[in-house]
């Protein structure tokens, strides 16, 4: 029986291939490296790309850390976008559950990556800068998925101020664990803890 001979793929296609496999390359690298560790000869070899097709799309590492920024942006929003909105809004536990989830996002290899860059545009005025937009766009993501669950009081100033303290609890807990690692049950423990406090605050606004 005759085999069918799969499509070949266009050039564009392959173009956005390697550059895609460049990207995450460049994220799993800085979590099992950090910044300094991340070289291009380290991304290529992950990617498995020539290092020809590397300079020819990002000629140097300042280029490939920049457009993995956006791509690292990109990817933790879309985390918030894609919930299934349905099932947080029947969670008996509706803050609690949104809360959890915001948390949740913060775990894994994008944040610490992210994390990588934090620490590095300290020092770096143009990675600063592309950083503070990664963190907004990450912001917008979960305003919009607040839009979705509590509709027009997702504009209200008072509850934008809540959601910052929501992430800026949650990031200095996940730093904490870098600083002092502990076990998975004593990490739930401290956020179970703030947990508790956030609600008190949040509650407000699934009450009003």
């Amino acid at each position: 029986m005759p085999t069918t001979a799969r499509p070949r793929r266009t050039q564009e296609e392959r173009t956005a291939a390697t550059r895609r496999a460049l990207l995450d390359a460049t994220i799993e690298c800085l979590v099992e490296h950090g910044y300094h560790g991340t070289t291009t000869t380290r991304v290529v070899e992950r990617a498995g790309v020539s290092r020809g097709a590397q300079v020819h799309h990002f000629p140097t590492k300042n280029a490939l850390v920049l457009a993995a920024v956006e791509h690292l942006a990109r990817k933790r929003a879309a985390q918030f976008i894609e919930q299934d909105l349905d099932r947080l809004r029947a969670a008996e536990d509706g803050v609690g559950a949104a809360l959890d989830l915001v948390w949740e996002v913060h775990q894994g290899p994008l944040f610490e990556a992210s994390m990588e860059l934090w620490v590095a545009s300290r020092t770096d005025p143009e990675l600063r800068e592309h950083v503070a937009g990664l963190e907004r766009l990450v912001t917008a993501g979960i305003l919009e998925l607040s839009r979705a669950l509590i509709g027009d009081r997702a504009d209200d100033p008072g509850f934008r101020g809540d959601v910052y303290v929501v992430l800026e609890t949650i990031r200095g807990l996940r730093l904490l664990q870098f600083i002092h690692p502990t076990t998975p049950e004593r990490s739930r423990e401290r956020w179970l803890r703030s947990k508790e406090r956030l609600r008190l605050m949040a509650a407000r606004w699934a009450a009003s």
